[in-house]
This record gives C-alpha cells, sequence and structure tokens, in this order.
C-alpha cells in the first residue's frame, strides 16, 4: 500500500480531506517499469547535479556510488499523476481495511507477538491493538512489505519536479540511512512512493523516529522480525501525542434536529456535554469520561458518525486520510474483540475524481462560497465552504461533498 505519513511521515496515500477521506486502493498486479528513454535525458540531467547537492549535505562518495545502479520507474509517475483517480468513499475503503481476514490475521498476529506487544506496550504506551492495526493496514502483518527499489522510486519523484524537493529530501536520509549501516542497497525496497519496511516509514521519519528495539545495533524495519518496525511506530505515535489509555473514537447516534455545524473538528466538548445534547454511543454503553472529543462525520450526515478524541489526531500525523485513521482505530478495536460499523452508509454516493473535487472548488468560490484555493483536496477551508454554500441553500450543512452537490453548482443553483 501506498504510505506517506504527514508531517513527520509525510503520509502519501490520503486522497481527501476532513469532510470526505478517500484512500487510493492498491492494485496488487502492479509492477514498477523501468521509465521510456525518451525522458532518460532529462533524469540523468538531474542525477548528475543531485550527485552535487548529496556531496554538499555531507554524503560520502562510497555510499553515493550506490546511484549508479537506479534507474528511474514510468509506473511510479503514472501512480503519482493518478493516485487520486483511484480514490474510494470511506466505507468502500473499510470493506477492505477491516476484512474478516484482516481481523483474523490480526489476532493470531498478536498472540504470536504477544511477548513483544507486552514490552512494547510498557515502554511506549501505545495499545497494542493500535500497533497491530497499523502493521496489518500497512503490510498486511509483514507479509507485503513492498518490493520496488527505494533509491530508484525516490529519485524517480524527485527528477519529476512535481513534489521534486520533498522527494530530494527523503532521498538523502535514505542516503544517510545507508551510511549509518541500518540498511544495505540491495535491501532497501518498499511501496512505489519510498515508505519501508513492516510499517511503511518514509526515510526521513525513519531517521527521526525508528528505533533498534531488539538491541542488535541496527534500526532494521525490513527484516522478517517485526520488533523494531512495531517499536518504531509506537515511538512515533508516542511523539506525535499519543494519550495511554484514551480511545482513539468510538461510533455514535445523533438525535432528530442535531444541529450539524456542530460536527465539526474545531468544537470540543467533553462527553457529558454531548451527551446533554443527545449524543449517544452507538453500542449502547454510558458515555466515558475521556476528555474532550469532537463530532466526525466522514460520509456526511448519511452515513456513520463518530466521537473522536485526541488519539485520532496523534493517527492524523502517521496518516493524514480520515478513512486511513478510522480504519486503524476499528481494525483495532474488532482486533480486541469489538464488533463492526452498525449505521448505514451513503452507498448510492460515488467518490468525486481529483479534478471533479477542483472543479466544486472552483464552483463553490464563483458562488461566493471562497475555498481559499483550487486544489483538488477536500481540507478545512473547503469543508467551511461547503458547510456555508450548503446552510445558504437550506442543506444540511454537514460539509460533505457527494457528486449531487457538484451537480448542484454546474446548474447554478
Amino acid at each position: 500500500m501506498m504510505r506517506r505519513h504527514a508531517m513527520l511521515i509525510g503520509s502519501l496515500i490520503l486522497a481527501a480531506g476532513t469532510a470526505m477521506a478517500e484512500i487510493v486502493v492498491p492494485d496488487p498486479e502492479w509492477e514498477p517499469r523501468p521509465v521510456d528513454t525518451t525522458i532518460s535525458a532529462s533524469f540523468d540531467d538531474w542525477l548528475a547535479s543531485f550527485r552535487q547537492r548529496a556531496r554538499n549535505e555531507g554524503i560520502s562518495a562510497e555510499t553515493l556510488a550506490v546511484l549508479g545502479d537506479i534507474r528511474p520507474l514510468e509506473s511510479v509517475i503514472e501512480r503519482d499523476r493518478t493516485q487520486f483517480e483511484f480514490s474510494r468513499p470511506v466505507w468502500v475503503y473499510l470493506e477492505t481495511a477491516v476484512s474478516d481476514a484482516r481481523i483474523d490475521n490480526g489476532r493470531r498476529a498478536l498472540e504470536r507477538h504477544a511477548g513483544l506487544f507486552d514490552r512494547i506496550e510498557a515502554q511506549y504506551g501505545v495499545d497494542r491493538h493500535i500497533i497491530a492495526a497499523i502493521w496489518g493496514l500497512e503490510s498486511a502483518y509483514g507479509a507485503v512489505r513492498g518490493d520496488t527499489d527505494t533509491l530508484s522510486a525516490l529519485a524517480t519523484l524527485a527528477a519529476d519536479g512535481r513534489r521534486g524537493a520533498f522527494f530530494e529530501t527523503q532521498l538523502i536520509a535514505a542516503l544517510r540511512i545507508l551510511e549509518n549501516g541500518d540498511t544495505t542497497a540491495e535491501r532497501l525496497r518498499g511501496s512505489w512512493a519510498g515508505a519501508m519496511g513492516h510499517t511503511q516509514f518514509m526515510p526521513t521519519s525513519f531517521e527521526a523516529l525508528a528505533v533498534d528495539f531488539d538491541g542488535d545495533g541496527r534500526r532494521d524495519i525490513w527484516e522478517d522480525a517485526p520488533d523494531d518496525a512495531l517499536a518504531s511506530a509506537a515511538n512515533f505515535l508516542r511523539n506525535a501525542g499519543w494519550k495511554s489509555g484514551q480511545p482513539w473514537g468510538f461510533e455514535i447516534t445523533l438525535p432528530d434536529g442535531f444541529d450539524y455545524m456542530q460536527a465539526d473538528r474545531r468544537i470540543l466538548r467533553d462527553e457529558q456535554a454531548w451527551a446533554a445534547m443527545g449524543v449517544a454511543r452507538a453500542d449502547g454503553a454510558a458515555m466515558p469520561d475521556h476528555g474532550r472529543a469532537s463530532v466526525l462525520l466522514p460520509a456526511g450526515a448519511g452515513g456513520a458518525a463518530f466521537l473522536v478524541y485526541d488519539n485520532f489526531a496523534a493517527l492524523e500525523r502517521y496518516n493524514t486520510a480520515d478513512a486511513y485513521v478510522i480504519a486503524v482505530g476499528h481494525l483495532a478495536d474488532r482486533l480486541r474483540g469489538g464488533g463492526p460499523i452498525t449505521s448505514d452508509w451513503p452507498y448510492g454516493d460515488r467518490a468525486l475524481t481529483f479534478e471533479e473535487r477542483r472543479e466544486l472548488q472552483r464552483l463553490l468560490s464563483a458562488a461566493g462560497f471562497d475555498t481559499l484555493g483550487v486544489d483538488g483536496l477536500i481540507g478545512p477551508n473547503t469543508v467551511n465552504a461547503i458547510r456555508a454554500y450548503q446552510q445558504a441553500r437550506g442543506l444540511i450543512p454537514d460539509g460533505y461533498a457527494p457528486a449531487s452537490l457538484l451537480d448542484r453548482l454546474r446548474a447554478g443553483e
């Protein structure tokens, strides 16, 4: 699966924001292909100049010699260009992410590595089920860690230029990983976008947060034994602000007449305040006492609703897409014996394509509801514009953007 951690990890699988989280679902048949020779010359020119920049960053000539074996990969560029077109609605993603097979395999992994999870929980204070869920989503519990040459993938994306500075930084970090002796160039393999190992760390995040948990002198997230990788994920979450004992969130039901303007991540209340407004746990249990939380509607008023805590935000540091965070949290709940999500989803809706999201932003801004940019990402500014439009038109102001909303805007309504 494509992995790019936001902020520290720069997570690159996301295709959405607050109101309409969508994940690129990977094609298991996809394999990287060498780039067409028509663009090889530009790659060679970039590589020559990059070598000097890497030397200026302190990379030794011995380590730089590995660049002689890299090659541009056309399919990496294709995946980078088209990832939004393969995005899916949150409910479609969850069906795959939290499948029966993934639950069963995760429970077996937890049992098989119980001692390891005991030690990780004791040292980092992060729930084992959360770490196992990340492991399950990132690499199917180590079974699918990616086989793309990391240096070639990062160099391809850096030379391509669309996000050149970011990927050059990642490539230099990957070279430092080799220089430090954590792994070899032959073993430096992972996803098409440069993420690596059991828990799919980008190189800069590996540098900052990977740990040598098994004490062998190397931070090895690539080896079959998952000790370093799982502990590194726990270390990442601890540094992202994970609160021991607090849930990521849970499914809720909303009362008739609920003010959907309150379903905003910026609006935080303790559970009893939400309960006083008629918000209840979907499983019928009493509201807990874990602190302030906000209401999240990943598919608008027609889908499941969640009360989410600070630990949701910690998971967002690993990957900013709501669908991913919900999948991690829900898979963790299922691994500990919880039940499925009970609410319906708006199954008749489809996800907007990247270009349709750009069109939505242009039409909203033209209608007087400024999205503060046209980037194809449904982030907070676009959600606020959608809410304002919905409220002005007498619609439920849930910030959700189905195709029907775009049709209304196209019609000038």
